[in-house]
């Protein structure tokens, strides 16, 4: 069913404009300290060039040290749900952090937005800070990525911007942890916040601020994180500050400048060695909300022509009723989510210049161009990781031509699934716990090795997940098991990496019913695709088992090992679901692993029995999947060389039997 528009809701969005186009609109806030365009080579030498290169960069990192170490949140601390960026005076961006790269390819949107929306009316003033979580404007996919930003004021001109954005526990919504599995549009959700001021001239505004944190269920952490941000962006400031002193305004912005030119340069260099073609890819996403059982798609093409890039988005489906959907800057976050680690692993990110080799095409009114009021509150786990998956299937065909980039092809990693938990802790203080263990997922294989097993996703070059321990110590859960899964790397003759699984029950709070929200994806459709003829990996499965007997086998001083063990009544956790979880009740999730790269009939015998020895690949998929033949913990060679011939006759049409006679 078709979305109704809303009337004016166009004010609220942006898309990037022409960077002269820009600073005319603006030209009174940000001259540029006396540097023209295309001056930069000239203003400072090599040397200089490279020590505030590193130094810039050096301050981002900084940024995210300082952050996780101010916060108070699991998601942030332990997982590295976050990042950091420096932009130039009118947004674009010149380094950002390897945390989470989805939301780095938006905070020039919301920055540039707030140039031409902001400037006049409240004004843009020295020690201001911005607060926003509107993905149709920027900074972030859905509702719970807080962003905050910042100019930087030098001799009254803005000379820069710092910005931090975060993945918040709860921003509001009918459900908690804010994914609105029962949202059919915006308006069930928490409420998107346009570029705010959440400090002016350096003051914290308490009436902003009180706005901002009543809406959580866990007002105390989303205000630290608030407090850990605005931190964060005043080191920057002072880093930056310090780095202006020594060397100079003109030079620093110099610097700044072919930083972007730079990475520029080196992208159209290596889009030279791919030969110009045309690549597509269709990647799908099962059911937009809770009951939903519709299939939808998002198709990509890519041309390949000369230094450039084009990304043709054309014949995605419509935007849904739903939470699924999402936005221009969850589409843009899907796609640099790859370019960066692929095509641009030993080149700095400076996303300013490495956008200038991209065109992106897309329809407005789109599963990932939605126009307000679409459901977006999952968007970043949604639209915007199926379009990463589509821009990852063509990305990698492409590199897959040129000896130069097919070093880095790797198969799709995982797509994450969300277990939520919320209610009273064991403290009787209100808690969320968002689950992000499967970000542990496995990592898709290269056509030279395996994929990593456990190895996390895409889009957390640096992430990991929280430490169970810590986990137990600040929500009111046990873990019975943490592991890594057997048969879920797809299948190849370079296996992808395996994903995990895990099983966790409700501590200290039996007499409360605790609230449980699922989400996810991958579940009927495999996400994590093989190349070359690799298999898919696993596809995510998970399931609540109600009446177990985990509590009365650990009164015996047995801790359950498997789902067999746990009895009970197995309920399968759908897509999308809501319901509560009782004491006796326990939450198992089985996550994706990575898709595999090339036949799997092709990989060394040998390689699969230390697999079948190190519990990654069972004995039975050694024997069907991959055709080989183990004698006790070693492969058969001659038994595997026979019995593969006869599988390979049978692909070829020729039935069991007839291919055991034939051979």
């Amino acid at each position: 069913m078709a979305i109704q528009k809303v009337a004016g809701s166009e004010r609220f969005a942006y898309r990037p404009s022409e960077r002269a186009t820009l600073r005319s609109k603006v030209q009174s806030l940000v001259p540029l300290h006396d540097l023209e365009e295309g001056d930069e080579k000239n203003a400072l030498d090599t040397l200089s060039y490279e020590v505030i290169r590193h130094r810039l960069v050096a301050i981002t990192t900084e940024m995210g040290e300082a952050l996780k170490r101010m916060s108070g949140s699991l998601i942030v601390a332990e997982a590295n749900d976050f990042n950091t960026g420096i932009m130039d005076e009118i947004g674009d961006v010149v380094s950002v952090g390897l945390y989470n790269t989805q939301l780095t390819a938006s905070m020039d949107l919301a920055i540039k937005w707030t140039l031409e929306n902001r400037a006049k009316s409240p004004g843009i003033n020295e020690g201001d800070i911005f607060l926003c979580n509107d993905p149709w404007i920027g900074g972030g996919l859905h509702q719970n990525d807080v962003t905050i930003f910042s100019p930087l004021f030098v001799d009254g001109e803005i000379f820069a911007w710092t910005c931090s954005t975060a993945h918040q526990l709860d921003v509001g919504s009918i459900s908690p942890g804010s994914f609105s599995v029962n949202s059919k549009n915006v308006f069930s959700e928490s409420t998107p916040i346009p570029p705010i001021k959440i400090v002016a001239a350096g003051v914290v505004q308490s009436d902003v601020e009180d706005a901002y944190v009543r809406r959580s269920r866990v007002p105390n952490f989303i205000a630290l994180d608030m407090r850990a941000m605005i931190g964060t962006n005043s080191i920057a400031h002072d880093r930056l500050r310090s780095l202006v002193s020594k060397y100079g305004a003109v030079r620093v912005k110099a610097a700044m400048r072919r930083m972007m030119n730079d990475a520029e340069m080196r992208l159209r260099t290596r889009l030279k060695t791919i030969p110009d073609c045309v690549k597509e890819s269709v990647a799908y996403v099962e059911s937009a909300c809770l009951g939903d059982r519709e299939i939808y798609k998002v198709q990509l093409k890519a041309t390949k022509k000369g230094d450039k890039l084009i990304l043709d988005f054309r014949g995605t489906s419509p935007q849904v009723e739903g939470f699924m959907n999402c936005t221009y800057a969850g589409l843009r976050g899907g796609v640099f989510t790859v370019v960066l680690p692929l095509l641009c692993a030993d080149i700095p990110w400076a996303i300013g210049g490495i956008a200038r080799c991209f065109e992106i095409i897309t329809d407005e009114g789109t599963l990932n161009n939605c126009e307000f009021p679409a459901g977006i509150s999952k968007a970043s786990v949604g639209a915007a990781w199926v379009t990463q998956n589509a821009a990852h299937e063509c990305l990698v065909a492409l590199m897959d031509l040129s000896d130069e980039t097919r070093k880095w092809v790797t198969g799709l990693p995982l797509a994450p699934c969300v277990g939520i938990l919320s209610g009273l802790d064991q403290r009787g203080q209100g808690f969320v716990m968002v689950s992000g263990d499967n970000l542990a997922g496995g990592f898709g294989a290269l056509p030279d090795r395996d994929g990593v097993d456990t190895g996390g996703c895409f889009c957390l070059p640096m992430g990991k997940i929280a430490d169970v321990e810590m986990t137990e110590f600040t929500t009111p859960v046990l873990y019975l098991w943490r592991r890594e899964r057997r048969d879920s790397g797809g299948a190849g003759r370079y296996r992808g990496g395996v994903g995990g699984s895990l099983a966790i029950m409700l501590h200290g709070v039996s007499d409360n019913h605790i609230h449980f929200v699922a989400t996810g994806m991958g579940k009927a459709v495999p996400v994590a695709t093989g190349l070359s003829g690799g298999s898919s990996g696993a596809a995510h499965h998970d399931l609540i088992i109600r009446g177990s007997a985990a509590k009365a086998m650990m009164d015996r001083a047995h801790m359950p090992r498997d789902v067999e063990e746990l009895a009970g009544d197995r309920m399968i956790v759908a897509v999308h679901d809501e319901s509560e979880l009782s004491a006796d009740d326990i939450y198992v999730a089985e996550w994706h692993g990575g898709g595999g790269y090339g036949d799997p009939m092709l990989r060394d015998p040998e390689a699969v029995a230390r697999d079948v020895d190190e519990g990654l690949v069972s004995r039975k998929a050694a024997e069907t999947v991959y055709g080989v033949i183990l004698n006790g913990d070693k492969a058969d060679a001659e038994a595997t060389h026979s019995y593969r011939r006869v599988l390979r006759m049978q692909r070829a049409g020729v039935n069991e039997e007839a291919a055991y006679e034939l051979y």
